[in-house]
């Protein structure tokens, strides 16, 4: 029988409910149920000067179909109404899912040299030399996994300290996010490459705007579902972001709210794959959007996104943090490609999600409502006190700290006289 991410209600259920529901999906063993509340890591093997560890709310994304396949989608995240948003964006595009893909694993690593005594010539004769220094990056382990570096470019670029010499350097990463391949590989070619050319060596690191691995994915959402003022109040948004890098930064933050949660999940470098989001949206010079949207010839809204996912599912913190570990058996992704396929889906599902609230009743409505049960625990309500002062909080209009501690202390104050 076929596993389904629809799961009725699935926000309705307690912990323990929710739990059993993705430990059955993910044919959990109870050990690994048992980190959801324990998390096992040891910060002394992952950072320096480590005091302990400051846990994050772990969240699963319902409804998502990727071709033609169901996820659970693990979610890191803080921000409140981000699961929630992801869910209905997904289910609203269930009746035909998401289509999505990733380019072949390809990062690359430069090499900077400076003072190079004739840059033609040294261009030269890296290209001439190239199949030398191909081979002096093989590994064999890597080519066996059918990666590792397979090419490299010598260019010229003008700087404010004179011209120089950038050797790009380009690597299959296969299933890692590939920055320590690629920063290897720089390191160990860099004396060939000073000797070469004359130059001397400066940099030798990974580059985060990662163009040559990027990752798509599609939806379409029905007019049925939408109707054609939201599809058109829609449209408005996205020429919005087009036209205006204010807007167009919002626009593209909340897709990435999506993407940056199940790149934490996956213990992927959230920072990076920021870098070469923003830097991928402005290569032209003008900052755009990540997403886009059209009307199809039938009235319904089609949405895409493209952006470089330079992401893995070996190395990194994928041995260290077990729960990582967990997070990528709820995936059950294959490869880092397909990983690249499912996080785009998400960031188009949050995007569209949003664009959807922003037109229909503003993006406060839904996000005040869970923010109204943070200000709840943080005036001190306990057990059932809190939902009674988010739910007074959201009926009032007014969802500030101290208007939660005010409703508080009348709840208290009433219960205090009923027991007289």
């Amino acid at each position: 029988m076929d596993k389904r991410s629809d799961l009725p209600g699935f926000y309705a259920k307690n912990l323990q409910e929710r739990r059993d529901l993705v430990a059955a999906f993910a044919s959990l063993t109870d050990e690994e149920r048992a980190l959801f509340s324990t998390p096992h890591l040891d910060p002394e093997l992952m950072i320096e000067n480590s005091l302990g560890a400051f846990p994050l709310p772990f969240g699963i994304a319902t409804n998502f179909r990727i071709n033609g396949r169901d996820y659970l989608i693990p979610l890191v995240i803080e921000e409140p109404s981000v699961v929630a948003a992801a869910s209905h964006g997904a289910k609203l595009a269930r009746p035909t899912g998401f289509r999505a893909d990733a380019d072949r694993p390809v990062l690359k690593s430069m090499v900077q040299l400076v003072g190079v005594p004739d840059l033609q010539r040294a261009v030269a004769a890296v290209r001439d030399q190239k199949p030398a220094l191909l081979s002096a990056c093989h590994e064999p382990s890597m080519a066996a996994r059918g990666g590792g570096v397979f090419d490299l470019e010598p260019r010229i670029i003008e700087t404010g300290r004179g011209p120089m010499l950038i050797v790009d350097i380009f690597c299959d990463c296969v299933d890692a996010m590939g920055a320590n391949l690629v920063n290897t590989a720089a390191e160990k070619l860099a004396p060939l490459l000073e000797e070469l050319t004359g130059g001397s060596r400066r940099l030798m690191i990974v580059s985060n705007l990662a163009d040559r691995r990027l990752a798509r994915a599609e939806a379409t959402w029905s007019r049925e579902l939408l109707g054609d003022d939201l599809i058109e109040g829609i449209l408005d948004a996205q020429a919005f972001a087009e036209a205006d890098p204010y807007r167009c930064a919002t626009q593209n933050k909340g897709t990435m709210n999506g993407i940056d949660a199940v790149c934490i999940a996956t213990g992927n470098d959230f920072r990076a794959l920021e870098a070469g989001a923003h830097a991928y949206a402005a290569r032209d010079g003008h900052y755009r959007s990540l997403t886009a949207y059209e009307k199809t010839p039938d009235g319904d809204l089609r949405g895409r996104i493209k952006l470089p996912l330079a992401v893995g599912i070996v190395g990194g913190s994928t041995k260290t943090n077990r729960l990582v570990q967990v997070a990528l058996k709820i995936l059950g992704v294959r490869s880092g490609r397909e990983l690249a396929g499912v996080m785009a889906a998400v960031g188009l599902a949050q995007n569209f999600a949003a664009l959807r609230a922003q037109v229909a009743e503003g993006i406060q409505k839904g996000h005040m409502k869970l923010h109204a049960k943070n200000l709840a625990v943080a005036a001190g309500a306990q057990g059932e006190e809190i939902p009674r002062v988010a739910a007074r909080l959201a009926a009032d209009g007014t969802v500030t700290a101290s208007h939660a501690a005010a409703i508080l202390r009348q709840i208290r104050q009433t219960a205090e006289a009923r027991h007289k």
